[in-house]
């Protein structure tokens, strides 16, 4: 009996997702990841990482679905979603955890985890981000969130540290605000069918170095990934500062794949749709 016919996913062809290249953050973004290219990319530099690998400044962003819509009713669906998203409510209705709490601990503890192994494989979020918060109402020991400040600090791998093909930043948020919001945004989207669900956590991060786009190498035949041994490096931005206290302003919907930048030495993901925070 012949082998019955494999039935292959959709491919992606969006994603929801945080920029995090804006008009106060671009400066500051700019010369830390040039800077990072200059430092890991030199031939002087022992298991440098390829040129290629290091995503360009458009592309940096945080990642909170994935979406396949192959047709413009699909596209127009998710836009619509998008853009009925209030996420000042959404903020307003998140409740800071405190480091006592379990969920806090649990986030310490993948911090620790993700520290300590340079980094092994990471599959559970250690975001932590900077909050500015102003209080509602007489309710001063519970005061609503109004806004949200981005800091991006240290550099983490997705597989272990010595045979690494993606390397990310997180960014920071010890009172798991951040994540909370995040997993706001994405629930419209999961209920109306848009986005593709995942059993897995909802890792934030900013990726900066990825070898599948290596030109001629990113694929070592049979499948097989370029890797490098990230480990030096890895702790040579561990605790590293990309940017600081920049504040969040767009979330978005992009096309998958990113497009070179006319008159540019960049590329960026070409927008669907976005709205203000």
């Amino acid at each position: 009996m012949p082998p019955r016919p494999t039935t292959r996913p959709p491919p992606f062809t969006h994603f929801l997702c945080i920029p995090l290249v804006t008009p106060s953050s671009r400066p500051h973004l700019a010369r830390a990841l040039a800077a990072f290219r200059a430092d890991v990319t030199g031939p002087s530099v022992q298991s440098a990482i390829p040129h290629d690998a290091v995503r360009p400044l458009g592309t940096l962003h945080l990642t909170l679905g994935m979406m396949s819509l192959p047709d413009a009713e699909g596209i127009e669906k998710a836009v619509s979603v998008l853009r009925s998203l209030k996420p000042r409510e959404i903020l307003a209705g998140i409740r800071p955890l405190s480091e006592t709490t379990p969920l806090a601990a649990a986030s310490t503890t993948a911090k620790v985890a993700a520290e300590t192994g340079g980094a092994g494989a990471v599959t559970v979020t250690a975001s932590e981000t900077v909050l500015e918060t102003t209080s509602s109402g007489n309710n001063t020991d519970n005061p609503q969130l109004t806004s949200l400040s981005l800091t991006l600090r240290g550099l983490y791998s997705m597989q272990q540290a010595r045979q690494a093909a993606v390397l990310y930043v997180p960014p920071v948020d010890p009172q798991g605000v951040l994540l909370a919001f995040c997993e706001g945004l994405r629930a419209p989207f999961l209920e109306a069918g848009v986005m593709v669900a995942e059993d897995r956590p909802l890792l934030l991060h900013a990726t900066v170095v990825n070898t599948v786009y290596v030109r001629n190498g990113g694929r070592r035949g049979r499948g097989r990934r370029l890797t490098v041994d990230a480990r030096e490096v890895l702790d040579r931005y561990d605790g590293h500062v990309w940017m600081e206290d920049v504040p969040l302003e767009r979330i978005a919907i992009c096309r998958m794949g990113a497009k070179a930048v006319e008159g540019e030495d960049e590329a960026a993901y070409e927008l669907e749709a976005e709205i203000e925070f």
